[in-house]
């Protein structure tokens, strides 16, 4: 047996013993395990949507109440199961709505016995996020050491095969986010704050500071790629540096374009 896997089997024993009643970690993990064989367990779609399929569903709907403390803002039936919609609507720095409205949605599809069977995102989310990098990124948690303490993975993107697609540049995500929040500048680089309000009808107490969700995004100066995106969305924290994952030659041939 492989020495990762019987570490990873070590630490489920670990988390089973340590974590009494929080089962939700338990499928959390086990699901991570699936992404060791991406390909068998999921599958992506990509229209106005990008999409995450789940074949073996694990994860049930109450998990992610129990690890978010935050309530979908939309539960629908469907003929599967049922959908729940997170709203994110951009804010200023008093949390009063932009206008005109500027909102991405993420859609939880969950089949009858209330297993997470996909897990969408909405065509604006893709601006900063886009679809083949953002698939990369999830085939990359397959590799991911996993951080006990802050209860983190981090990817491993040497694992993968890279990407030859262009970056998004910074005129075509502002035309999509608008101005920001904020604006730092760190040298070579700058970062745009963007403030996002989750819309949902309940929050567990002490846990309301998480409908607010800020998300930085860094573009290069110099060419105006994005390079860098990081956030908290409904509890969950996503943090993808684009160029990990491109193609050196590629990289090699923009910058001589450029």
């Amino acid at each position: 047996m492989k020495t990762g896997i019987i570490l990873r089997i070590l630490f489920l024993l670990a988390l089973t013993s340590s974590l009494s009643g929080c089962m939700y970690w338990i499928r959390a993990y086990q699901v991570y395990l699936q992404m060791d064989e991406f390909d068998r367990h999921f599958s992506v779609a990509t229209s106005d949507e990008f999409t995450l399929y789940f074949k073996d569903p694990i994860l049930y709907s109450q998990d992610f109440v129990s690890l978010s403390k935050l309530y979908a803002s939309q539960d629908d039936p469907t003929p599967e199961g049922r959908r729940w919609r997170y709203w994110f609507r951009k804010v200023d720095g008093n949390n009063n709505l932009i206008k005109p409205e500027i909102k991405f949605y993420s859609d939880l599809k969950f089949n009858k016995e209330n297993r997470l069977m996909a897990w969408s995102f909405s065509s604006l989310f893709l601006a900063i996020a886009p679809p083949k990098f953002l698939e990369v990124s999830l085939r990359s948690i397959g590799g991911a050491e996993i951080d006990k303490e802050k209860q983190q993975l981090k990817a491993n993107s040497a694992l993968l095969e890279k990407i030859t697609d262009n970056l998004p540049k910074k005129p075509a995500v502002l035309a999509q986010l608008g101005e920001p929040f904020e604006i730092k500048d760190e040298g070579e680089q700058e970062v745009y704050i963007y403030r996002f309000l989750l819309e949902t009808h309940h929050i567990e107490e002490g846990y309301e500071d998480r409908a607010l969700n800020e998300v930085k995004i860094t573009f290069d100066k110099k060419n105006q790629e994005l390079i860098r995106m990081a956030g908290r969305f409904a509890g969950l924290k996503v943090s993808i540096n684009y160029r990990k994952f491109l193609d050196e030659e590629h990289d090699v041939a923009q910058s001589r374009q450029e």
